[in-house]
């Protein structure tokens, strides 16, 4: 079964960031996702922020991420203040639910029908709209019957305030699960949001084999593994100020696992390929994922505006089947592809 309608996997209008179908749907994402994750209500001013989704917007992007959890809730306010004003049939608007935020209590987590209701109309205040494109459950909640967890969504899309519903981080049995219940509840499970990246390719053996069966697509995150795959930073050199790698606040807790210089050796091999294909290094880690055809969306951030306008190049890039073949080599000895890592990722108890 194919994750998207036969014959129109992407569509491009001049210059502008392609789109794709996300799932067994009708609807339509851009394949560049703008995600403030790391960056709204941290690690950028707010105005800063605004300016850099007024951007994305301009270069075309249409799919926004977020979640209540980021920055504590402060990331969907952002979101919100940014896209006031714009035309709500034209975007995307996509979060979360699952960790704890506010006062973290008993119920202030998971995916129980308490958690999952409180959650959606506060994310729905926080982000100025009356509806979500896309709600997904943030983890999987191994303390929570499934059956509860889906009923909370169905009656939330049943409601008009969630369109579909997606997950993050799903082994391939949760999502044959979910999804087997979603279809009897008569909703619409349509997307995983995993980490995918030329250095962390875990899904690869199970969860993209489950999804293609299920019409379930992949919105991936961090597909320049946290910035390694820009090539900024080079094995035995200082870590450039002003960097992910350098940021105390967050950023260098996440990167750190691939700033081993082996691993960074391996990454300045790829120069020469990014080069060839005329294009820059994260363009060619964007480009790399968005040809896998289960990969509806990569999420990309951004601290500033003018950093956009280099990653949605990465729209329409095609790399050939040898090129793809060069970079496996390249990066075979530092590539994590353990499909058995998919099932280390939901904290067992909640947070």
């Amino acid at each position: 079964m194919s994750s998207v309608p036969e014959g129109d996997i992407r569509d491009y209008d001049g210059d502008m960031v392609g789109h794709r179908y996300l799932g067994k749907s009708g609807l339509k994402i851009s394949e560049i996702t703008y995600g403030n994750w790391i960056t709204h209500g941290s690690q950028v001013e707010n105005e800063t922020a605004i300016k850099t989704v007024h951007k994305a917007l301009d270069l075309g992007i249409t799919t926004f991420d977020t979640a209540d959890t980021y920055a504590n809730t402060m990331a969907e306010k952002v979101l919100g203040k940014a896209l006031k004003g714009q035309r709500r049939e034209s975007l995307e608007i996509f979060t979360k639910v699952y960790f704890p935020t506010g006062s973290k209590g008993p119920n202030d987590c998971g995916l129980s029908r308490k958690h999952i209701t409180e959650s959606l109309h506060a994310s729905l205040k926080r982000l100025g709209t009356d509806y979500v494109d896309l709600y997904q459950a943030h983890r999987f909640d191994y303390e929570t019957p499934l059956e509860e967890t889906f009923q909370a969504f169905a009656d939330l899309v049943h409601q008009g305030k969630v369109l579909y519903i997606g997950v993050s981080e799903w082994t391939a049995e949760q999502l044959h699960e979910g999804h087997a219940i979603a279809k009897e509840l008569g909703i619409q499970l349509i997307s995983n949001q995993p980490q995918y990246s030329m250095l962390h390719r875990v899904i690869e053996g199970k969860v993209i084999p489950a999804s293609e069966e299920l019409g379930i697509s992949q919105i991936v995150w961090s597909p320049m593994a946290q910035g390694v795959l820009s090539g900024k930073y080079l094995p035995g050199q200082p870590i450039p100020k002003g960097s992910r790698a350098a940021d105390s606040k967050g950023g260098a807790s996440f990167i750190k696992r691939f700033m081993d210089d082996k691993t960074l050796t391996a990454v300045q091999g790829l120069h020469p390929v990014a080069d060839e294909l005329g294009i820059t290094m994260p363009q060619l880690a964007i480009a790399w994922v968005l040809h896998n055809p289960n990969v509806a969306a990569a999420i990309v951030g951004a601290s500033k505006p003018k950093q956009l306008e280099e990653t949605v190049k990465a729209s329409g890039v095609t790399i050939p089947d040898d090129v793809m073949w060069k970079i496996g080599e390249i990066l075979a000895d530092v590539a994590n592809t353990d499909p058995d890592d998919t099932y280390e990722v939901s904290p067992k108890k909640r947070p």
